[in-house]
């Protein structure tokens, strides 16, 4: 069985939410192994086949912690896996673009294979009590989330990615 590898951060439960999703939809079709980004390193991106990065807008950029997993395994990782497929997904307070955008411009450098575009879902988050209150995702936004695992986990299991 073909293995995902799911490296996620979340600090007010949206990108944990959407994460958990993601590995129920892949489940059924791949080996998850679903890692909090400060706990993910070298030898787990070495020993998967394919990604699956979640990761809350910051500031517009990825979080400090997911760009801290990107700094600690970027080199020890660089030309050993090439060509392997990834998708992301970001939990947004407004647009979520800009993180999307910095998140593919680090696997770019991996050399990894989108497989979908990013699924960016936004909560529209926008003042201090609401950027920092507890997230709940939507049901639709979860389905999303877990249809986008199952595609992942499937196309690793049929040999497509």
């Amino acid at each position: 069985m073909r293995t995902l590898l799911l490296v996620w951060h979340s600090s007010t439960g949206g990108t944990r939410q959407m994460a958990e999703a993601a590995a129920r939809g892949a489940a059924g079709e791949a080996r998850v192994r679903m890692l909090p980004a400060p706990e993910a390193g070298p030898a787990d991106v070495l020993a998967a086949d394919g990604y699956l990065f979640a990761t809350p807008e910051n500031l517009a950029a990825m979080s400090g912690l997911m760009k801290d997993f990107f700094d600690r395994c970027y080199y020890p990782v660089l030309d050993r896996v090439n060509g392997r497929p990834y998708a992301a997904m970001i939990c947004a307070g407004s647009d979520g673009s800009n993180a999307a955008r910095q998140l593919a411009r680090i696997v770019t450098g991996w050399r990894l294979r989108p497989v979908a575009e990013p699924l960016i879902l936004c909560t529209r988050a926008q003042t201090p009590e609401a950027i920092l209150s507890p997230k709940i995702i939507p049901p639709e936004g979860l389905q999303r989330c877990e249809d986008l695992g199952a595609a992942l986990g499937a196309g690793l299991a049929m040999g497509i990615y």
